[in-house]
């Protein structure tokens, strides 16, 4: 018997995971209120999903009894209901901290998982944490989980004598599903018990295999509904104060429009009318000394939410669109006044047909702008016109096998005039095998540049891995050539090379005695250029992550380029390179269970090369404290300093009939980097936050003595400059907000911003005095601003009147 019973248990260990669960639902007709009660009769009635399986760390092992999970679901022909119930044997001991929303905190959680058209492509996931606040995402196997979406929906969460309860209502408006009479749907439900770090799902997710929207269960039992009317309109205004000490305190009222269509069941048109951007957060801005420009993330909500789509081929960097004028400042040069390439309007259309067909169209205009450009040493000014552009994507992205694609990318920009436009082309292809254990991924891209340049250039990658199992390994290629330019609407650093690359990792899949996860990776990577075939990069590094039986996470790595290698962009000049040594170094870093009120982060690192009194050296620190469910502050200080770093300052061309300069000017320097950032959060609730957020940032660089660049690519002492280019920047940014969710999607924001920055060729190094000039009033910049943007549904309207 005791065999039977045995055999029993290994068959549903071994098969009874891999099937689908299925759940049926049932259609109601009674009014639900959304109060985390389950009190409604009908309730009763609906099956339960339940005998919920370990995603994390011990991957299979079934829940726990005295933490089971029940689910229902029923429906009616507006919405889909879900009620949880999460049983927890010390509910005192349920976590739950406040936080904003799409910010789950030190928090139980609790989530549903929706496919409306059950092909394992894409999900529609909704949480709700242990303090009753929401975070929602899309989940795609290829991009991963995007926070930048948000959908409309009523939840309530209870912490009950048992565990605690979640009741949700979830619009038909929120998701996406055919016109069919009867629907199936891809379901899967999912809880994290936040002070054990144990992840469970209803339906198995098989870490072993390199997909999760694929192993969702079955929702059956919805009949006879439709696909609602997808309408939304924003209607905002933002009234803005803004002072400093170079002009009048003025102050601004705007007002605009943010829509959305569903166009049909697969496909949604957002569109913004006279936007305003004044409210997102500030670019943590760097003293940049390389020769590339320093790449921002984009905080502006349209082009943020629901990109999959036009993140393919990573060719579109939207930051590209709007803000700061295209055209590049001389090194002696500065913008007179702060320019602001304003955008007109923007629209962007996307979705994906039952027959996974992905259509993506972005489109935006921006506006002529002229600007006034300073040049420090001649003390002259000159004008420029950012010309009147648009900015155009079109992706058309095929899944087939419900884990591949194959896609179509085309950018464009034209601008008005004379002025240089930009079109590129790519194929992108995402192939899986059947049982996702092998990848094969790639893309072919085509840029052509008109207009004041005429060129046509080229980039392609490949790479095959094994996705599945504890061991596994990558291997791959790409090329670029020299004319290949994206960066009329992407961001684009090298050309000109080609490079091969390789990993290899092995990862536990269940916990061991020491660790509930451990990775250890090898990866191998050599660039060289193109014409010449010299060696550009060439790094191997050894990495490991881990997590301990009480959840701090540990890691250590080592970094080595072995032999020399030629940098053709440092120097700034067409066919020109500079030698650099080879390097060793390393890192380590430690982060406590954030669990703890008290926790704290440590990321040492060193590496030394191989030229005399050449090091690098800093480290990372950030404790941060929990005072209560309410309110945490984190803090992290960063320093890193480079000694006897080698790096580009100056060109002289000493002969006019020349073309490119005589001579390359190098300095021998101490880079120096401080950053202190404070972040902190006081909810009063789940719908009413205050914020903030603070960074000062300090890095010099000291030149010691000046090095010309031979054509051998050795830099030799350069005795005879005499100008002084020594580099200090030094700013400072700090937000105070306010937010209040009002109303379902309907919000009011209050801010305060001040911020001050200054470049400076002589280095103060009294870091006190550095800090204190940036919060004098004669520094500073202040922004005072409140908006309200308030969510009209179409169907709410309708069924009102």
């Amino acid at each position: 018997m005791k065999n039977h019973l045995l055999l029993c248990f290994l068959f549903i260990s071994v098969f009874g995971y891999s099937q689908k669960k299925t759940l049926q639902t049932k259609f109601i007709s009674e009014k639900i209120e959304i109060d985390g009660n389950l009190d409604e009769s009908i309730w009763q009635s609906a099956a339960v999903a339940t005998d919920f399986i370990m995603f994390e760390p011990d991957n299979g092992k079934a829940i726990p009894e005295n933490k089971r999970t029940e689910v229902k679901v029923l429906y009616d022909n507006d919405a889909i209901y879900i009620g949880a119930i999460m049983y927890d044997d010390n509910p005192d001991k349920i976590l739950r901290e406040i936080t904003q929303r799409d910010n789950f905190g030190t928090s139980d959680i609790f989530g549903v998982f929706i496919n409306g058209f059950n092909d394992g492509q894409q999900d529609f996931q909704f949480f709700v944490n242990a303090a009753d606040g929401q975070a929602d995402c899309i989940t795609t196997d290829t991009n991963g989980e995007d926070y930048s979406w948000d959908a409309v929906w009523k939840s309530k969460a209870v912490i009950t004598a048992k565990g605690w309860i979640v009741e949700m209502r979830i619009p038909y408006a929120a998701l996406r599903f055919s016109g069919e009479n009867k629907q199936t749907w891809g379901l899967n439900f999912f809880r994290e018990i936040r002070r054990d770090r144990q992840k469970f799902t209803w339906n198995f997710i098989d870490s072993k295999l390199g997909t999760f929207t694929q192993q969702t269960g079955v929702l059956e039992g919805i009949e006879n509904i439709k696909p609602p009317t997808r309408l939304f309109l924003l209607p905002y205004s933002s009234f803005y104060v803004n002072a400093d000490a170079r002009q009048k305190t003025y102050g601004t009222l705007k007002g605009g429009l943010d829509l959305k269509y569903g166009i049909n069941d697969a496909f949604t048109l957002d569109m913004i009318l006279v936007p305003d951007f004044g409210q997102t957060k500030y670019d943590d801005q760097i003293l940049n000394l390389g020769p590339f420009e320093q790449q921002f993330n984009e905080n502006r909500p349209f082009f943020t939410e629901g990109t999959d789509l036009f993140s393919k081929g990573n060719l579109v960097y939207s930051r590209r669109i709007g803000g700061v004028p295209t055209y590049k400042l001389n090194e002696n040069e500065s913008f007179a006044e702060t320019p602001n390439v304003s955008l007109i309007n923007a629209f962007k259309i996307s979705g994906r047909t039952k027959d996974g067909l992905g259509v993506g169209i972005l489109n935006a205009v921006t506006e002529k702008t002229p600007t006034s450009i300073y040049n420090r040493e001649t003390g002259k000014i000159r004008n420029e016109i950012e010309p009147l552009a648009n900015y155009n994507v079109l992706v058309l992205d095929q899944r087939f096998r419900k884990n591949s694609s194959v896609a179509f990318v085309n950018t464009n920009v034209t601008r008005n005039g004379s002025f240089r436009d930009g079109n590129v082309t790519a194929l992108v292809w995402d192939l899986n095998t059947k049982k996702n254990t092998y990848n094969l991924a790639g893309d072919f891209k085509y840029s052509y540049i008109n207009g004041i340049e005429d060129k046509k250039g080229i980039n392609s990658q490949l790479n095959f891995s094994e996705t599945s199992g504890k061991f596994r390994y990558g291997v791959g290629a790409d090329i670029t050539t020299k004319d290949f330019d994206n960066n009329d609407l992407g961001i684009n650093f090298e050309t000109n090379y080609y490079s091969l690359y390789g990993n290899t990792s092995y990862r536990i899949l269940n916990p061991t005695k020491y660790f509930n996860t451990f990775n250890a990776r090898i990866n191998a990577y050599s660039q060289f250029q193109k014409e010449t075939g010299k060696l550009q990069t060439g790094n191997i590094n050894f990495q490991i992550n881990s997590n301990t039986k009480k959840n701090h996470y540990f890691g250590i790595g080592f970094d080595a380029n072995p032999v020399e290698t030629y940098d053709y962009y440092e120097p700034r000049v067409a066919d020109r390179y500079v030698i650099r040594p080879s390097k060793l170094g390393g890192f380590i870093y430690i982060s406590t269970n954030y669990n703890n009120s008290f926790a704290i982060d440590f990321n040492p690192s060193y590496a030394v090369f191989d030229e005399a009194g050449r090091n690098s050296y800093g480290f990372s620190l950030g404790p941060r404290y929990r005072f209560s469910d309410k309110l945490s502050l984190n803090y992290n200080f960063n320093f890193f300093r480079q000694n006897n770093n080698k790096g580009y300052i100056d060109s002289i061309n000493e002969d006019l009939n020349l073309a490119t300069p005589n001579t390359i000017v190098f300095a021998n320097r101490n880079v120096i980097t401080y950053s202190n950032t404070l972040s902190g959060k006081y909810s009063l609730n789940s719908q009413m936050t205050f914020n903030i957020s603070l960074r000062h940032y300090w890095s010099y660089a000291e030149n010691k003595n000046t090095l010309s660049l031979e054509q051998n690519g050795r830099l030799m002492d350069f005795a005879g400059y005499a100008e002084n280019k020594n580099s200090s920047f030094y700013s400072w940014n700090a937000d105070l907000s306010y937010t209040w969710w009002f109303a379902s999607g309907s919000q009011v924001s209050v801010l305060y911003r001040n911020n001050a920055g200054a470049f400076e060729r002589n280095i103060n190094k009294e870091f006190r005095e550095n800090f204190t000039n940036l919060l004098n009033n004669d520094a500073l910049s202040h922004v005072f601003s409140i908006s309200v943007r308030y969510f009209i549904d179409y169907n709410e309207v309708k069924n009102k009147f």
